[in-house]
Formats: C-alpha cells, structure tokens, sequence
C-alpha cells in the first residue's frame, strides 16, 4: 500500500499490485513524464521494505553478513547483497548508519525474511532486528535538476554528497532524512525520508513547492533504469552471483568472511564468469518477452531479463544475460511479436543523462 494513496488519485494516478503492496504504475501519458524527468526533475513514491538494525553489536553483526563494509559513520550508506552459501543473490539492500541504529532498504517482499533470517542468527550479541515498513515513506527525486528542486524545499541542511551519503533537516516543516542517490535512473537523484503521518505534507512539498517537479510511476522508473543500464532485484539480481553482473559498487572482496563469498572470489579470481549483462537495440517496434531466447548464428547464447519500449530512443531495448564469449558482432535475433526480430549489441548505458548508474556492469577485471 502506498502511504498517500489519496495524493496519488488526485494526481490520477493508476495503480498496480507489486510484491504484495499497492504502488503507482503511472499518472497518464508515461512517456511524456519519462522526458519531463529526463529534462528536469520528477518524484516517485519509493515501495521499499525497511529493516531497523539496534544494540551496540549492530554494526559488527550486519557487516558479518553482508557483501560489502558497513559504514561507521552517522550520515553514511552502502549498497550491499545478502548470499546464498552458492553465492546467489538472495536480497541486495541499502544500510545507512543513523547514529543509534542502522536503517536497511530491501525490495518490499524481503524484509520480512530479512529479520527472520537475522533474528535466527543473534545468539550472544546486542542485537534487535525489526521490521519497520509502515513507519516510514520514501520519496525518490530524480533528473537533471533534482539539486536544484531538492534545495528548494529543503531547510536546515544543504542537498547531501557524496552518492549514498545523507543530511537531516526539514521539509513543509516536516523533519526528513536527506540521501544523496546512485544514479539508478541515469539522472542526479535523491531519496527523501520521513515518517508515515509526515508524508502528506513532504509529498505536496516536493511537487507544490521550490522548483516545478512532475510525479512518476514505476512504468517510467523502468524505463528510466532500462535506459540507464541498471540492473534491478525482480529482473536481473535475484538468484544470481553478482559477478555476471557486474555488480563490483555492491561487494567488498577484501573484507571479512561473509556467506557467499568463497564462491564469488573463485569465480573473480577466474578472471571471468560464466555470462555477462549486456544491453540490446531491437530493430522494429515488437518488445520481447522477459526470458525471450537471444541467438546469435543460430545458437542460443543467452535470454532476455527485461525489455520496454524507450521513449527517448523511440525503440525497443533490452537488457539480456548472455554467455561471456558470445560473438554479438554480427548481430542476433529474439522472439518477439509474432516471430523473431533482429537486435544488435547496444553499449550501457543507452542514454547518457546527469549521472551514471553505480550500477552499470563493469567488468574491468574480469
């Protein structure tokens, strides 16, 4: 559910259900918001779930777990993966240190056995681990100008760098949480935090307030992050090792042992996984399916994780996991529509915007 459903009708939104919650699909016209964010600013309701991480072991416990350091410094975030002992991704998530607790932002659906997993493994520690996602809302401002249109609004503290790093001050008299973004949607961006009954007002002051900003939906944080090459949990992360997405901004192999992570260095010591994220340009107007076979000369070489239809590109891109030596010169075909279209290898990301995705899969030294 989100937490101003009644600001969101106002705005027309339609709505869809998505791993069990109620969030915005769109507001009408879906591309010409995609642009308007594209060349300016827009703001989403973010439907994360949210983990509390408290007692005076709650940095050494969560940072035993995860794929990456946790920070020790108030105001400070990063993005992590919880593993499987296969070194699959079970969940990736966000953890801010606040001071007196640790705050995590999961994909809704897995917060919950976030803190069942969590609360099995506290034996001797100062640790309490709680599910808090009705406490909070989540507000994503995104563009070129989101800087501008977070500054304008926001009273007591200055618009927060770097990526991840976050400041506390106000908002239509509101207390919120300011984080600095990663650039998920190509575009500058910041996540505003604040309470559940202080969202009414925070939401009518990032879109009334300071600066114009239009309201978005998740069909265009699709393909906002589709064109930017992003990677997401429900397409592309989940159950997969990191590595063959090139997901080096979310793991720490120097650090302590952590699950997964024997399984995930032998492949990074390999020099090379076994596939490789890599982004495709489909020639007509036939979007394929999500699990559409790629061929190249023939043969499969790989599948399609996520596909739409790009405004700013007015054609179809996919994203696709494909095998690591795949020749894509020449071109390969996907089933789509009625039968298979042509698509050829497309360089991440598709479109350049403000800010590049911490995400965007980097095989450097692979």
């Amino acid at each position: 559910m989100t937490v101003v459903t009644e600001q969101h009708e106002d705005h027309g939104a339609t709505f869809e259900e998505r791993d069990g919650r109620k969030l915005v699909r769109h507001y009408g016209r879906p591309e010409r918001t995609h642009r308007a964010v594209r060349n300016g600013a827009g703001v989403i309701e973010m439907g994360y779930g949210v983990v509390v991480v408290e007692g005076d072991d709650r940095i050494e416990f969560v940072d035993d777990t995860v794929s990456n350091r946790v920070p020790r410094d108030d105001g400070e975030g990063v993005y992590a993966l919880l593993l499987d002992p296969q070194g699959r991704i079970e969940t990736d998530l966000y953890v801010y240190n606040a001071g007196e607790r640790l705050l995590c932002f999961t994909p809704p659906t897995r917060a919950g056995p976030l803190v069942d997993d969590w609360s099995e493994k506290v034996f001797i520690q100062d640790v309490d681990v709680r599910e808090a996602s009705t406490d909070f809302a989540v507000f994503g401002v995104h563009g070129p100008k989101s800087t501008e249109k977070v500054a304008s609004v926001l009273n007591k503290a200055g618009a927060p760098e770097p990526p991840l790093s976050f400041v506390r001050g106000s908002m239509g008299g509101e207390g919120v949480t300011v984080v600095a973004g990663d650039g998920l949607a190509g575009e500058e961006g910041y996540e505003v935090v604040c309470s559940a009954d202080a969202a009414e007002r925070v939401f009518e002051t990032l879109l009334t307030f300071g600066m114009n900003a239009v309201p978005f939906g998740y069909r265009t944080w699709e393909t906002l992050t589709a064109e930017a090459g992003t990677p997401l949990f429900a397409t592309e992360l989940r159950d997969r090792i990191p590595n063959v997405l090139g997901l080096r901004n979310a793991v720490d192999f120097e650090k302590g042992c952590f699950v997964g992570q024997e399984v995930i260095s032998k492949v990074e010591n390999r020099g090379r996984p076994s596939q490789r994220l890599v982004g495709l340009r489909i020639d007509g107007d036939a979007v394929p399916d999500s699990g559409a076979d790629v061929r190249a000369d023939g043969d499969v070489v790989g599948a399609v994780t996520r596909a739409t239809a790009s405004p700013l590109l007015d054609a179809p891109i996919a994203l696709a996991l494909v095998d690591f030596d795949a020749d894509l010169a020449e071109g390969v075909s996907v089933p789509a529509g009625d039968g298979a279209v042509d698509a050829d290898r497309a360089a991440l990301p598709f479109v350049e915007g403000s800010a590049t995705s911490a995400r965007l899969p980097d095989y450097s030294d692979g």
